[in-house]
């Protein structure tokens, strides 16, 4: 990872900001809602910055939106990369990288997901208790730089325990029915077949998408809590018997936008 690039991005960003954010947001499929809420937005197109790429996803605004969410000074990703997009790991994972260099402490990472276990229903807000890399590929493959981060970061906690069990109180601070699992992360762009969905359950996999396991590797490796939040947008392939579109995803994260929001901005008001 080019340590320049980092630094003229993150430069660029910051001499945009008024106050430096602590708590950094990446919104997934139908969810970039969340970055509306945001009072007092520095709002700017990733087109714009130094060494980002553009998000080429529908549902995915593609801009950076910096304010204040809950008294708390925020940065949201309306809008995240993927690897199916013909991006290189690096290039997913690179605004994690500037957000580091920023200042960020703490990142919620949100993501549309087909929902595996059948004891799910589309519209659950699953929590991520861990996750399975199942992409073939890992973004800190290649030379480590020290400076970013440790050569064999550990993963045994990826997902933040102190943060999960506070995403709980708020639910239950809230009345909500919350779930927990294990994402597990492919490539896309096509969606699983049947019987690759009953593989991922055989290997413990609760939900399955097509990004956030970069994100949260360099995440972790730049030594940035994380907090998992996936929309089960649909059932996975051969649970139920009909075809999966984005339009699915995008119509069922509309209907669960309320709930979302109002769950996330509880976490964030009182996050550790």
């Amino acid at each position: 990872m080019n340590l320049t690039a980092i630094s003229e991005a993150s430069t660029y960003v910051k001499d945009q900001l008024k106050d430096a954010p602590a708590i950094g947001l990446i919104l997934g499929s139908g969810l970039g809602v969340l970055g509306d809420e945001i009072e007092n937005a520095t709002v700017i197109p990733y087109s714009n910055i130094p060494h980002f790429p553009e998000s080429t996803v529908s549902g995915h605004k593609g801009q950076l939106v910096i304010g204040t969410l809950e008294g708390k000074q925020v940065i949201a990703m309306q809008g995240r990369f993927h690897y199916y997009e013909g991006y290189s790991m690096q290039q997913v994972t690179f605004p994690i990288r500037v957000m580091k260099d920023i200042g960020i402490k703490s990142i919620i990472v949100t993501n549309a997901a087909g929902g595996i276990n059948e004891d799910f229903q589309p519209g659950d807000l699953m929590l991520i208790t861990d996750h399975i890399n199942n992409m073939g590929n890992n973004p800190l493959i290649g030379k480590n730089d020290d400076a970013l981060g440790a050569r064999f970061p550990d993963m045994s906690q990826g997902y933040d325990k102190e943060y999960i069990e506070h995403a709980v109180k708020c639910a239950d601070a809230l009345g909500m029915s919350i779930q927990k699992g294990v994402y597990v992360g492919n490539t896309g762009p096509a969606y699983e077949t049947p019987a690759e969905v009953r593989m991922l359950k055989t290997l413990g996999g609760d939900a399955v998408g097509m990004s956030t396991v970069p994100e949260v590797i360099v995440s972790r490796h730049a030594g940035i809590r994380v907090l998992g939040i996936s929309c089960i947008s649909n059932m996975a392939a051969g649970i139920l018997d009909q075809p999966l579109t984005h339009d699915e995803v995008i119509e069922t994260t509309e209907k669960v936008r309320e709930d979302f929001i109002k769950f996330v901005k509880n976490i964030i008001s009182s996050l550790p």
